[in-house]
Parts: structure tokens; sequence; C-alpha cells
């Protein structure tokens, strides 16, 4: 079985490029984080779900993966240029809390979430305030010949690197649309290295520094925990495609002015090799936005019925460099599919058991050559096709197209089939071995009937309807849609009902 190239698209470049460590074996990835100033809505999630399919990906082609993903806890104003307030200080204010106790609440809330998409702990989560220290030497080592101070703080003059703005493809002589002018910055795309407090004001958090007592810049952060963890240049940098405009851009020139290096016709002076981003979630109704009040959490999908991993599945439908878009009705197809492939897996399990075999030991993390050395016989094709597909820039709609015909397949030994399933998985991260039908049944919190009831209903119905007492059956049936039950009869799935 060959090992077909991981090409992947780098946006710096605009082109799919073949993946080529900095450090042979190795594959280190720094994904942008959340700002933990409120719950991260599904949207947010889409980037964490897309690095953690890259990672696995990476995983699979044998290298030894280092993957940090950062929190930002301080830095992140209200507007993603210079202007607005602190969102960790505003939403502190507003609750009366103390912006640590915010700052945990909300990470804590963040890693639940990536609990419940069972995306895989990085190497570190790198928290912004454990490294002012280096992002204040950070900002020493360039200021001399790149940054200059205001009232406001210390600033960086994006004409002293070259290429500013390649990223974002954007640049004009107004500089970015979305950054609000601060008086006395030299150019519009300028930014910010470090806040100063304003005088007579007093910030939870803030430190001295030889530009006066404040806070780093949000863009300020990336660069330096990237540095000191990866190390200039590292191999891959994700992020969701709203940071492709700003934020990115204003890493990439703070990472060329500390390097000392040029333009960005080389990309590894961008500070990373590769730069990936994923598309928006998009939402019609308007309520992806967290300033909308109630908007599209993780934990909104539970709460009408739908367990996190079928949101895990409808990302993986589609490319990640593709729009989204998100209903509830794609939400429950995803669901559905997912349930046909876990009862697939659930009757392989059971004829494995009823045939006396012994248990199978499977590898958490498979890798292509342990696919490759394992004999997988009539499916050594289908696992090139496989590789193929996520080789080509993570194809996972192709990918699970080949999944499903695994399952497909007839007169396969239950064990031979798992061991496929399971060696898939490792990309898809579905927890296919581990997941049941009974966990996919998540009965929504504004039920106003119990599961024991439900059933209780349906064994009647079904005595009523072989007795051909379809008055009483018609009866029951009506009686259960009103407390919100669909009774599907004739269900493929045998699932019999939802809620």
């Amino acid at each position: 079985m060959t090992d077909t190239p991981l090409k992947l698209f780098n946006s710096l470049t605009r082109e799919l490029e073949e993946f080529t460590p900095v450090h042979p074996g190795e594959a280190r990835v720094y994904s942008c984080g959340p700002t933990v100033y409120n719950y991260p809505h599904i949207g947010n999630m889409r980037a964490y779900v897309f690095a953690d399919v890259l990672g696995r990906t990476l995983s699979w082609k044998g290298y030894k993966l280092t993957h940090i993903i950062n929190i930002t806890d301080v830095g992140h104003l209200t507007d993603d240029g210079d202007a607005g307030e602190d969102k960790m200080e505003k939403m502190a204010a507003a609750n009366a809390q103390s912006i640590w106790d915010i700052a945990r609440h909300y990470t804590e809330a963040f890693w639940a979430d990536v609990k419940a998409l069972n995306i895989r702990e990085p190497a570190k989560w790198s928290v912004a305030t454990d490294y002012i220290d280096e992002m204040i030497d950070f900002a020493k080592g360039i200021a001399d010949q790149h940054c200059y101070e205001l009232d406001s703080g210390l600033y960086f003059d994006v004409s002293t690197v070259a290429d500013y703005g390649r990223l974002a493809r954007a640049v004009t002589e107004e500089g970015e649309g979305r950054i609000e002018t601060v008086v006395g910055k030299r150019n519009a795309a300028d930014f910010a290295i470090w806040r100063k407090t304003p005088a007579g004001e007093t910030r939870q958090m803030e430190w001295d520094s030889p530009w006066g007592k404040g806070a780093p810049g949000w863009h300020l952060e990336c660069s330096v925990m990237g540095e000191k963890l990866l190390g200039f240049p590292f191999d891959i940098h994700t992020g969701g495609i709203d940071h492709r405009e700003i934020h990115h851009p204003n890493e990439i020139a703070q990472n060329q002015a500390f390097c000392g290096c040029g333009g960005l016709s080389e990309a590894t002076n961008s500070g990373a090799k590769i730069w990936m981003h994923n598309n928006f979630l998009v939402e019609r109704s308007g309520k992806m936005s967290k300033s909308s009040g109630e908007f599209l959490r993780l934990q909104l999908l539970v709460d009408k019925g739908y367990h996190p991993l079928a949101y895990r599945m409808m990302c993986l439908q589609a490319h990640y460099r593709s729009e989204l878009e998100f209903s509830w009705d794609g939400l429950g197809a995803a669901l559905t599919r997912l349930k046909r492939i876990v009862m697939a897996v659930e009757n392989l399990k059971a004829r494995h058991a009823e045939l006396g075999s012994a248990s199978i030991s499977l590898p958490a993390q498979w890798t292509l050559k342990q696919v490759q050395g394992d004999g997988m016989g009539m499916f050594r094709d289908l696992f090139v096709t496989f590789d193929e597909a996520m080789s080509d820039d993570l194809n996972t709609p192709i990918a699970l197209t080949l999944l499903e015909q695994v399952l497909a397949k007839k007169k396969v030994s239950p064990e031979k089939k798992l061991e496929v399933v399971s060696a898939m998985d490792s990309i898809f991260g579905l927890d296919l071995l581990n997941l049941t039908r009974t966990d996919l049944r998540i009965r929504p919190r504004d039920a106003a009937i119990t599961e024991d009831e439900i059933e209780a209903e349906l064994l009647r119905r079904k005595q009523a309807r072989a007795a051909k007492d379809f008055a009483t059956s018609d009866a029951i049936r009506d009686s259960l849609a009103a407390a919100g039950v669909e009774v599907m009869d004739g269900d493929p799935l045998g699932w019999e009902w939802k809620l």
C-alpha cells in the first residue's frame, strides 16, 4: 500500500502544498484558542473539530504530534483591532465577579465542550497570563526597529515588515476597514503591542512594563506562545477564517520582526510553514452571535435532544474550507447517519460475541503503517482510497462514505470489520466502538414524559395492533404525539420513537 503525500491548503500561498515537516518525523501545530469571556458557540467549536481532524491525520501519517492550543484570558478587545473594551474586563464588570473567576469558569466550559466532542487533548493548553514576562521581552526585542509609543500604548508599525497583509489579501491604501482610527497612528493598520491603562483607571489584569502599566495586545500573545512552545518556524498554524483578516496578519508581522526575516514569498518567514483556516458555520436566524443573547452553544443542542457527536458528524460531512449551514433538520440528518453507523457497529460487536471470540485489542490511534502491516486483505484498496481522501486536504466527506462501504460489505468476519472501523475512526473521532444507540437517545430538557412511560405506551400500542384494535392503537399514537413523541412505524433503524 502506497503512502499518498499529505497535501494541505496554505492560506498564505492560496495553494495546496505537500506537508514536509520542519523537524523530520515531527509535526508541530499551533491553534488559536478561545477568549474565555463567554461560552463558546458551535461555530467556534468547528475550528477545534477541524484542528482535531488535522492532528489525527498527522498521527495517522506517523508523525509525532505536538499540538498547542492557547487560552486567551487577557488582551482581547470587543473590536478585533484596537477599539472597544477588554472582553474579559467587560464580562467581569457585568457579572460583578473577579476576572480570574470569569476566566476559570469559561475555560472549564470550553474544556467540557472539547471533551463532549471527543476532541483530543493538545500537548499543552497555553494560558496567556502565564506568559506576560515573555511577552514583555518579545516586545522589547522588536520595539526599537518596529514600534512607536503613543499615549494609549506601544504600536507596531506595519510598514517596517515586507508584505504586510498578504495572508488576508485585503490591504488597501486605507488599511483594514474593521480597524478603527486611533489618534497618532502612522498607518491605519498599525496595531497595539502593549495597551496602557488609561490615567485614573485600574484594571483587574495589568502589569508593569517599559511603556507603563497595562496589558499585552491580543496579537502578541500567540506570537510569543508559538515561539516559546514550538520554535520558529513551526509546521502549521490553524484558526477560523475570521482570524485570516486581522489577527493572523498581525501575528505574522510580529513574527517577521522577531526573526529579522524577509518577505512572505518564503512562508517560513511568517513563523509557520502552513496557515490553515476553517470556514464559517452559517446560521440564518442570527443566533450564532454571542451578542444576540441566547446563542447556539453545544449545551443547547443537548437540551433539544441531540448528542454532541451528531454535531461532530455534521462538521465531518462538509469540507473544512466550505461554509457549513446549520439547521435543526441538518443536525437531525447527521444524527440519523450516526445512528445507522453506531447500530451497524453494535451488531458487529454482538456477532463477534456470539462467535465466542476473544475480545479484540485495538490501538487507540492507528497509523497508516499499522494498517499496511495488518493484513487488511479485501480492504487494502479501500484503505488506499481512504488515505488518498484524507491526504487531499482532509477530505472527510469522501472518507465517511468509505466507512459506510466497509459496514455494507458481506461475508467479512466481525473482527476484521471492527478493526477497519477502529482504524478509520482514529481520524473521524466519533468514538464508534464505545458509542451506543442508548447514548444517542437524549431526552430533551423540556420533554414532559419519561422514557419508561413512552416504552410502556409503545408496548400497549403493539399489543393493540397485534389484536387489530386500531382505534386504541391510533389513540395511543395521538396521545404520544401530544406529549411530543413521534412514533416511527416501520423505522428501518428500529428507533421506534423520538422526542
